[in-house]
């Protein structure tokens, strides 16, 4: 078991004494790849105990423990809960509290995707892209709130999209869904703002995840372009920067999200996507 945690020698330790972050226990969703993945190096960087969640062959998962661990020297926990299924929402946050403490930071970050018309839209994928993308983060905020407002600190960070101020053809279960996500945080905003915990939604544009990667085909399918297209006439058309935001710039805004400084940020949808919504 690492335990550079404790050891303020630590560049990580030191660092997150220095920030406040030291020792904080951080749960962050879809975190074995992309932007989670991102986040959760971030988180640890700084000193946090960071439990993964996500999906992925098992032996993947443990090398990416043990090197997480050995860059930052803290401690990672690891749980393969469902986030379209409510009561492995719940068991990942008390599987993290049991090991480290209770939650004092949570990232909602699990997140799928289906590009399709409306009409020819399948059910099913509705209900899992809202179940996956916006109940997720209710259930999971329900399970944490009530011992953040005990020891009066904590820090919500939804990861919505620029999808959920701007909408797309094609998109409509993501778009609603996030949409909703960003209504989830203003309220659970006004609800703790006088209990020491703040709830933000960080809005991405186009970041070359495994799930952007996915959406290139079936983008080219639904709009019959091709892929080279649609990521130019598609997808970054939309930002006008015309680069891929990166998951180490959203880790970074996470990151101070959860410092003293922020504090006072509640509530708030915070735009990485390049000037997108700017238009």
């Amino acid at each position: 078991m690492a335990m550079g945690l404790r050891d303020e020698d630590c560049p990580a330790g030191q660092l997150g004494k220095n920030l406040g972050l030291q020792g904080k226990t951080a749960v962050v969703t879809g975190s074995t790849s992309g932007i989670g993945l991102a986040i959760a190096q971030a988180f640890s960087a700084v000193g946090m105990n960071v439990m993964l969640n996500g999906f992925g062959p098992a032996d993947e998962v443990a090398a990416l423990r043990r090197q997480i661990e050995l860059d930052y020297g803290n401690e990672t926990d690891y749980s393969a809960a469902d986030m379209s299924k409510p009561a492995e929402v719940v068991a990942l946050i008390d599987q993290a509290a049991s090991r480290f403490g209770p939650v004092d930071v949570l990232v909602n970050n699990a997140g799928i995707q289906h590009v399709e018309a409306i009409e020819t839209f399948p059910a099913a994928k509705w209900e899992a892209i809202l179940a996956i993308n916006l109940s997720a983060a209710f259930y999971a905020a329900q399970r944490v709130l009530p011992a953040m407002k005990e020891r009066k600190w904590g820090r919500i960070i939804n990861i919505a999209s620029a999808h959920a101020l701007v909408a797309s053809p094609f998109k409509s279960a993501y778009v609603a869904a996030k949409h909703g996500v960003v209504g989830l945080t203003k309220t659970i905003a006004l609800e703790t703002a006088e209990f020491g915990i703040t709830a933000n939604a960080i809005c991405p544009g186009y970041v070359l995840t495994p799930l952007v990667q996915k959406q290139i085909p079936e983008t080219a399918r639904a709009r019959m372009l091709t892929e080279e297209q649609v990521i130019r006439d598609v997808l970054l058309h939309a930002q006008p920067t015309h680069q891929f935001v990166m998951t180490e710039e959203v880790g970074a805004l996470a990151v101070f999200l959860c410092t003293h400084a922020a504090r006072s940020i509640t509530g708030a949808s915070l735009p990485v996507e390049g000037g997108w919504t700017a238009q």
